[in-house]
C-alpha cells in the first residue's frame, strides 16, 4: 500500500453509506483505512439507511459544527398500513390496521398528495423515543429497548419541500428537504396516522447534505481502492471548499500573521460588510486557498472573535 502523509489529509470526504453499518462504524472504517488519528461525520444515519454521510478527516473535524444543523435531503419509501415500535423497517409491528386493506383501496392517490403537502413548512414534530438523542446522559434508544422509554418535547422544524415521486400502494415512495434535526420515519408516521392507515419508513437514501449530493460520494470499496492507488486525496474536498455558501476574504501577509499568533482581528482588516450574512461566520484562506480561520462578528462590535484556527 502506498504510504499516505496523514498529516497532510485534512479535509472532507463524502461517503456513500451502505446499509447496514453505523453511523460511527463507517467513521471507524474510515480512520482505520486512511490511517488518521481523527475522523468523524457531521449528522448520523440510521444503520438501515444509505447514502450522504459527510466525513471530517483530521483538522476538518473542526469544521462538524458548521454542518450540524445543515438542510438535508431524502429519497424514502413509506409503507402505509402497519407501524412499527421505531417507526422504520427495523422495529416490531405494534399495529396492522385491520381495515388497512379497504382503506387503502379506498383512498385516492390526490388525498396522499394533499396530506402530504400539509406537512411542508413550519411544522412541530415529536422526536422518536428509539433515537440517539439523550437523556441524563442516556440515548433514548437505550431506555426504548430496557422498557424506559422517555419521550422528548415536540420541536420545530421545517420542510422546504415533499415531493411525491410514486404511489404504488401499499408504498409511497417520496423526497424530501428539511432541515437538520428532522426525523423521516417520525415524518412517515405522521404522514399515516394523518391518512388514518398508519405508516412506517420502509427505505432511506440521503442524497444531499450541506450542499454535496450523492454523484459527490465513494463507497467504502471504492475508498480503499483509492487508498491502494495513493489516489485518496484526489476525492478529499480542501477544508476551505468545503465551506459553501460561506463568504471567504483572502488573508495577506500580515493578517495570515495575526492569525498564526491568535492577535486581534478587527475592522480594520476585514469591513465589517464581510460579516453581513445570516451566520455572521467568515471564512479566511491565504492566497493559495488555505483555510487559515473561521472568524465572527457580533453586533455593535468592531471586532472578530475565533471560531476556529488552522495551521
Amino acid at each position: 500500500m502506498p504510504e499516505i502523509e496523514t498529516s497532510q489529509l485534512n479535509g472532507i470526504f463524502v461517503i456513500d453509506k451502505p446499509a447496514g453499518m453505523t453511523s460511527a462504524s463507517v467513521v471507524a472504517r474510515i480512520k482505520k483505512l486512511l490511517g488518521v488519528r481523527k475522523a468523524g461525520h457531521t449528522g448520523t444515519l440510521d444503520p438501515f439507511a444509505t447514502g450522504v454521510m459527510i466525513c471530517c478527516v483530521n483538522q476538518a473535524t473542526k469544521l462538524a459544527r458548521f454542518f450540524l444543523h445543515s438542510s438535508k435531503t431524502y429519497e424514502a419509501v413509506l409503507e402505509l398500513g402497519v407501524e412499527t415500535d421505531t417507526q422504520d423497517v427495523t422495529g416490531t409491528t405494534i399495529s396492522r390496521h385491520e381495515d388497512s386493506d379497504t382503506t387503502l383501496k379506498g383512498l385516492a392517490e390526490e388525498t396522499i398528495r394533499t396530506v402530504c403537502r400539509q406537512f411542508e413548512g413550519a411544522i412541530e414534530q415529536t422526536p422518536p423515543i428509539y433515537s440517539a438523542l439523550k437523556h441524563k446522559g442516556v440515548p433514548l434508544y437505550k431506555l426504548a429497548r430496557k422498557g424506559k422509554p422517555v419521550q422528548k418535547p415536540a420541536r420545530q422544524i421545517f420542510i422546504s419541500s415533499l415531493k411525491i415521486r410514486e404511489i404504488r400502494l401499499p408504498e409511497v415512495c417520496f423526497e424530501v428537504s428539511c432541515s437538520g434535526g428532522t426525523y423521516i420515519r417520525t415524518l412517515a408516521a405522521d404522514i399515516g396516522a394523518s391518512l388514518g392507515c398508519g405508516a412506517y419508513l420502509k427505505a432511506l437514501k440521503r442524497i444531499e447534505s450541506s450542499g454535496f449530493i450523492i454523484k459527490e460520494a465513494v463507497s467504502l470499496p471504492e475508498a480503499e481502492e483509492l487508498v491502494l492507488s495513493g489516489r485518496i486525496a484526489d476525492r478529499m474536498i480542501p477544508m476551505a471548499d468545503a465551506l459553501q455558501g460561506m463568504p471567504v476574504h483572502v488573508a495577506d501577509k500580515a493578517l495570515a500573521k495575526k492569525i498564526m499568533y491568535g492577535n486581534m482581528i478587527t475592522a480594520k482588516e476585514i469591513p465589517l460588510a464581510r460579516a453581513d450574512n445570516a451566520e455572521g461566520f467568515i471564512r479566511i484562506v491565504d492566497k493559495d486557498n488555505n483555510l487559515l480561520a473561521v472568524i465572527t462578528h457580533k453586533k455593535e462590535s468592531h471586532r472578530y472573535h475565533y471560531c476556529c484556527v488552522f495551521h
